[in-house]
């Protein structure tokens, strides 16, 4: 068959493949779930998953904060009046559960047959503000969770449905904000933190944020293109091949009813920048073999039998960097690897199909400057190469400090994570969490399950003790700002049995008190704020609380200080206790970071060991190989350190990305110089004529990479962010290793024959 009726039939099919891509592509959907950063398969994990069956979630919850005008203070009648304005408007929306607010709290009292509940606050009668006042913040609870210390700030705690997914979380904070915009609240004096507030702004911000990274992304590689090859189908065949792989990956994606999440919206600028590697590569050869006189048949010819067997090589070890985070517990980490590993290798299939039937059917390039004898860069090469020769000594010596440098601050790098550690500390929306760090208990849920022992029940005397040692614990050491247990119940219960008043708030004096309150608890067992905190038999209970973010390393510190004290104080035979909530879940994916990274980066260079074995047969040539790679990684882990980076979820992937790619054009350089070899047997001739060759695609994809990651410096997610800087940096260092201890360790370890790179050496710099 024909070669240019193959190219059309190729073209049918891929286009064919195109097409069913796109339709799956439609059925993408962008989507922020809390949840999917727990660590899958996690025990915990599961244990808390039953937990939320038995007493609901801890992060369903809305958090609308309002300051008092300046100059009055929360118990102004006006003030009140707009907060009761809002809490009619939150408790009518169809997703709320449930509104705390300073107009709906009240002191139970129970006389004689009759149950009241005394209100708090009485706007409409100012000679009892200040009364009101002293009660609120004499009551235990109240201060700190609905009032701010201060009495310039007071909050709505919102109770939403669980799971509450963006659409109905858009439309709740809407009407929310709606009803504010009514009542004449200035911006700044209102402040939301939450599930829905996050879970809305990742998802418009990822959305926003995909199309100006593509953007910016074709722009720079379009630049670059341009730059190298100077011809319009040096440009176009590239961006086609390339959006082609996007396509494919991402209807993978599709097909698989896999959503665009943090992580997998980066799978497209990933993609547009590590996808091109490839096309330059071929290019750049077929341009090379038609300037030196190829006809184009015999250019083609070459060009796939001498790039295809290193662009295969590279986009296994590439697509390997990617695969290796499948071994991550967290899902958006596992799927991004997952996805943009196939992207990777559909790039591959894509560069060796595609691209050689476009250039098969597109007409004989006219080449601006043919030569006979070579390009303009090998001129440009060539000098760079005896420079190196001439300043090797001064190469090693710098690599080896940097590096020594680089590993001392590299042990400075810290496993630390924080609720909103994604978001830049200016973020509007990480400000508005902040007031509620400042003003109130904070954002971070606490959880801690109570199991009563030897056949107790929750309103034990003795069991209600042991909670309220822990209460104490936690309050004076741990810093919860605000907790509620089924202590809270039983004191608040006799507090209402005896007339209200605040010395009442406490525990039963002894079993005989207890056991006539037992019966009057059932009057309020199917109350929300009850069920919430007991089950209705009384087998387990829950100690719930907010706190501050703290940071992961805090969190920690605190989690291991509170399990010895519950080991050595609370007595196991009456009360069992377990720590869990999402927080505690989140805390968790740090001790699985770290041996993560270390399986991941294990896996990349046993297999890049592999193929240079296979390659070369030579360990000395595998250590060659991997020490221009793993230098650039060591150098960034240093200026992490330098800088005071943490590695975190979003972080953690950098290293074996980089290393994945980084690795790609070592790969190009050494099966270049294994074909160079065959008909070279002079080591110095074969690593100059193998660096002119591969030296250009080298420099010129590096460029790509660093320019197509450097289009993340411009997120608002500093994980985004510092992912673009950091594996720029990388391969910024890559290539600079590439091109000048690449081809010195080489000279100096591969065999080790002194005559061959020393009398060659010599020959060149005369």
């Amino acid at each position: 068959m024909p070669l240019r009726r193959i190219a059309h039939l190729a073209l049918l099919v891929l286009g064919l493949l195109s097409a069913l891509s796109a339709y799956y592509v439609a059925q993408l959907r962008f989507n922020y779930n809390f949840n999917d950063f727990y660590p899958a398969g996690d025990p915990d994990l599961d244990y808390y998953q039953g937990y939320t069956r038995r007493f609901g979630n801890d992060n369903d919850y809305l958090l609308l904060g309002l300051e008092a005008p300046t100059g009055q203070t929360v118990f102004a009648p006006d003030f009140i009046r707009r907060v009761d304005s809002l809490t009619r408007l939150a408790r009518r929306e169809r997703h709320v559960v449930a509104v705390t607010s300073p107009t709906t709290i009240s002191n139970p009292v129970v006389e004689g047959l009759g149950f009241f509940s005394l209100p708090y606050l009485h706007p409409d009668e100012p000679a009892r503000r200040a009364q009101d006042s002293t009660l609120i913040y004499r009551t235990p609870g109240l201060v700190g969770n609905v009032f701010s210390p201060d009495a310039r700030a007071v909050t709505l705690v919102i109770q939403t449905t669980p799971d509450l997914k963006k659409p109905p979380g858009d439309s709740l904070l809407a009407s929310l904000r709606s009803g504010l915009a009514k009542l004449k609240v200035p911006e700044n004096e209102y402040h939301f933190a939450g599930r829905a507030v996050a879970q809305s702004v990742f998802v418009d911000r990822l959305q926003w944020e995909l199309a100006v990274f593509m953007s910016l992304s074709v722009l720079l590689v379009t630049g670059l293109l341009w730059f190298t090859f100077r011809t319009w189908w040096g440009v176009v065949l590239p961006l086609v091949v390339v959006l082609g792989a996007i396509l494919w990956g991402l209807g993978v994606m599709g097909a698989c009813g896999v959503s665009i999440d943090l992580m997998t919206a980066l799978l497209p600028v990933m993609m547009f920048v590590v996808g091109t590697s490839d096309t330059v590569h071929i290019i750049t050869r077929y341009v090379s073999e038609l300037g030196y006189g190829a006809s184009k048949r015999d250019a083609l010819r070459v060009t796939l039998k001498e790039s295809g067997f290193g662009s295969g090589l590279s986009a296994l070890t590439t697509s390997l960097g990617f695969f290796t985070l499948m071994t991550s517990t967290i899902r958006p980490i596992y799927n991004f690897g997952l996805f943009t590993g196939i992207a990777v290798l559909l790039a591959f299939v894509l560069s060796f199909t595609l691209l050689p039937a476009l250039l098969l059917l597109l007409r004989k390039p006219q080449l601006r400057v043919p030569r006979q004898q070579g390009h303009s860069w090998d001129g440009v090469l060539g000098r760079l190469f005896r420079t190196v020769l001439v300043r090797r000594r001064l190469i090693f010596a710098v690599s080896a400090l940097v590096l020594a440098a680089s590993i001392g601050l590299a042990t400075r790098v810290r496993i630390n994570s924080s609720l909103l550690d994604d978001l830049s500390k200016n973020d509007p929306v990480r400000l508005d969490f902040a007031f509620f760090e400042q003003k109130f208990a904070g954002v971070r849920p606490f959880e801690l399950e109570l199991k009563p022992a030897g056949g107790r029940d929750i309103y034990d005397l003795t069991v209600l003790r042991q909670t309220e040692q822990i209460e104490g614990y936690l309050q004076r050491t741990y810093g919860l700002r605000f907790a509620a247990s089924p202590v809270t119940l039983v004191k608040s219960v006799r507090k209402a049995f005896n007339g209200g008043g605040l010395a009442e708030y406490r525990l039963p004096a002894d079993s005989a008190e207890l056991a006539r309150l037992r019966g009057k608890l059932k009057l309020f067992r199917k109350k929300p704020e009850f069920s919430a905190l007991a089950l209705p038999d009384g087998s387990a209970g829950r100690l719930t609380g907010r706190m501050a973010d703290v940071g992961s390393i805090r969190a920690d510190a605190l989690n291991e200080g509170l399990r010895r004290y519950l080991r050595t104080s609370i007595d196991s035979t009456v009360l069992r206790t377990r720590l869990t909530g999402s927080s505690n879940l989140i805390d968790k994916n740090n001790e699985n970071l770290t041996l993560n990274m270390i399986t991941g980066m294990s896996i990349d260079v046993l297999m890049v060991t592999l193929i240079v074995l296979a390659l070369f047969r030579s360990l000395r040539m595998t250590v060659v190989v991997l020490i221009p790679n793993l230098v650039p990684i060591l150098i960034v882990a240093g200026v992490m350190g330098l800088a005071g980076v943490s590695m975190k979820v979003s972080t953690s992937i950098i290293f074996t990305i980089a290393f994945g790619i980084a690795v790609d054009d070592t790969i190009h350089f050494i099966s270049k110089l294994r074909l160079t070899l065959a008909h070279e047997p002079n080591l110095f001739r074969a690593v100059k004529h193998t660096y002119l060759l591969a030296g250009k695609a080298v420099i010129v994809t590096s460029l790509i990479l660093v320019g197509g990651f450097s289009t993340l410096l411009f997120s608002s997610f500093d994980g985004t962010f510092y992912v673009g800087l950091l594996i720029g940096l990388t391969l910024l260092f890559g290539v600079v290793a590439e091109l000048t201890l690449l081809p010195l360790l080489i000279l100096y370890f591969y065999r080790h024959k002194p005559k061959a790179i020393v009398e060659p050496a010599a020959e060149s710099l005369a």
